[in-house]
């Protein structure tokens, strides 16, 4: 279903426009000779399209010689769909889940990264939380940094000045920290990236929240490791369910958002918090806090202890949430030795970051209090100002208050997310379905909306909502399982 992507935003009939994608996703091999497609129902109320739209996007790949059609076998890809060129590389390897022959996952399917690799079209998105436009500081900030003189440029572990100025942030918050504890990245999702490589193998598995990060799930599912979910309720993850994975599985990896958790907004208590650390630490697992909303507190500093206050934790953070998601400057903190086995991976991809970038975050990073405490403001005013217009056009969902962070986690009062989330595209406005952060397959009837955008702009993304719902009339069929088969 996610690969899918945007493929109704164009423009043009729908049932071209469907048969544009599926044909795409059969010539790239993602849809393997003899794969079964859903059938025509199925399909059109997931997508939420009439099922002549379907039927016409599939004739159309027949008479191409993409599909076989047949009464009683359904519709699948024909055995010589897939390009010479790349029926060679398919072949072999073992698959997200240690089968034999299927390729492992290289590339992602995931809405909320395909909605920025696509041309927006004047779509709101909704679906990826990142601050609308940079603050004043951050171009103060380029126009006054001065380059090193005789210097290479190649820093793998991270430019002193900044691994520097992000211990002294980790020291100020209650834990010290030197610089050789901190690996400085390209944004939290590479530092995510370098821990899944460095940490996982295949067929290992990952304690994960239900819901997640649909970023850090991509990376655990290429890296070929099995997540092991742990419902996260109205005060964050069940921790003592929980303890029983960690105990049962001794999985390779535990991976939680303690604070303002990524979709639902919760909070981790204290006392949870350290039993969590306590128990991982006791079963030798890693465990790793991704704190990137972490700081994103309405009220000011966030209440509590981090969770690295209680024990040996691998901490992820960046400034994309309160700076800008264009300034590409994110870190790992963690023991010393796994920082420079770290540094020794990001060497074979990169040599290092960008070195302008990583002098600006220093200098941010100096004088952070203004530039967070006016991030915290404008993320305040667009969660009241989206709830406010949500409870004002569609007062039937449910949106609970949060207390911080970036996102809303709403409950539809029927149908499912994936599907209206086709109808809602089709409208001008990218929403994140509930299930593609679930990896216990739940949360089918959520939404993740963000409230990181101007306010003009969320009144205008919640009137193009409100106009998709008036048209939803879900169906039979209409599930996010109905395109199971399009993505296998």
């Amino acid at each position: 279903m996610a690969r899918l992507g945007r493929w109704s935003a164009g423009r043009g009939p729908l049932y071209l426009l469907l048969a544009a994608r599926l044909r795409a996703l059969i010539d790239d091999g993602v849809l393997r000779p003899g794969a079964l497609l859903p059938p025509d129902r199925r399909l059109a109320g997931a997508l939420a399209v009439g099922r002549t739209t379907v039927v016409a996007a599939y004739d159309t790949l027949r008479q191409e010689g993409r599909l076989v059609r047949r009464q009683g076998s359904g519709t699948r890809v024909a055995p010589a769909a897939l390009p010479l060129h790349r029926r060679a590389g398919a072949a072999g390897g073992a698959g997200p889940a240690g089968g034999a022959g299927e390729p492992r996952v290289v590339e992602t399917s995931n809405p909320l990264f395909l909605h920025l690799l696509e041309a927006p079209d004047d779509v709101i998105l909704l679906s990826c939380a990142a601050p609308a436009g940079p603050p004043p500081e951050l171009t103060e900030a380029y126009r006054a940094i001065v380059l090193p003189d005789r210097d290479l440029g190649y820093h793998p572990a991270g430019l002193p000045v900044l691994r520097e100025a992000v211990a002294a942030r980790y020291t100020a918050r209650g834990l010290p920290t030197g610089p050789g504890e901190v690996l400085v990245t390209t944004g939290a999702q590479q530092a995510l990236a370098l821990l899944a490589r460095l940490l996982l193998a295949p067929g290992d598995g990952v304690l994960v929240e239900a819901p997640s990060y649909p970023g850090a799930l991509d990376l655990f599912r290429e890296a070929a490791a099995v997540p092991l979910p742990v419902a996260a309720g109205p005060d964050g993850l069940d921790v003592a369910a929980a303890v029983r994975t960690m105990e049962r599985h001794r999985p390779a990896l535990a991976y939680v958002m303690a604070r303002f958790q990524n979709p639902t907004g919760t909070v981790l208590p204290p006392l949870a918090g350290r039993r969590l650390v306590e128990a991982a630490n006791a079963l030798g697992v890693p465990l790793v806090d991704d704190e990137v909303p972490a700081e994103l507190a309405f009220g000011g500093e966030p209440a509590g202890a981090p969770l690295a206050a209680y024990g040996e934790v691998i901490s992820v953070g960046s400034l994309s949430k309160v700076v800008w998601g264009g300034l590409r400057a994110g870190w790992v903190r963690g023991p010393a030795a796994l920082i420079a086995r770290l540094a020794r991976l990001k060497a074979l991809h990169d040599l290092g970051g960008d070195v302008a970038s990583q002098l600006v975050a220093a200098r941010l990073l100096g004088g952070f209090g203004p530039v967070l405490a006016a991030r915290r403001a404008a993320c305040r005013t667009g969660h009241d100002h989206l709830r406010a217009e949500l409870a004002r056009l569609l007062p039937s969902w449910e949106c609970p208050p949060v207390g911080g962070g970036q996102t809303l986690w709403v409950r539809l009062p029927y149908g499912d997310g994936v599907s209206f989330a086709q109808l809602a595209l089709r409208h001008g406005v990218a929403v994140l379905p509930g299930s593609t952060a679930d990896a216990l397959g739940g949360s089918a009837d959520r939404l993740r909306l963000h409230f990181m955008a101007a306010p003009e702009v969320l009144t205008e993304a919640v009137r193009r909502l409100a106009a998709a719902w008036a048209e939803y009339a879900p169906g039979p069929g209409r599930s996010p399982g109905a395109l199971h088969a399009i993505v296998v």
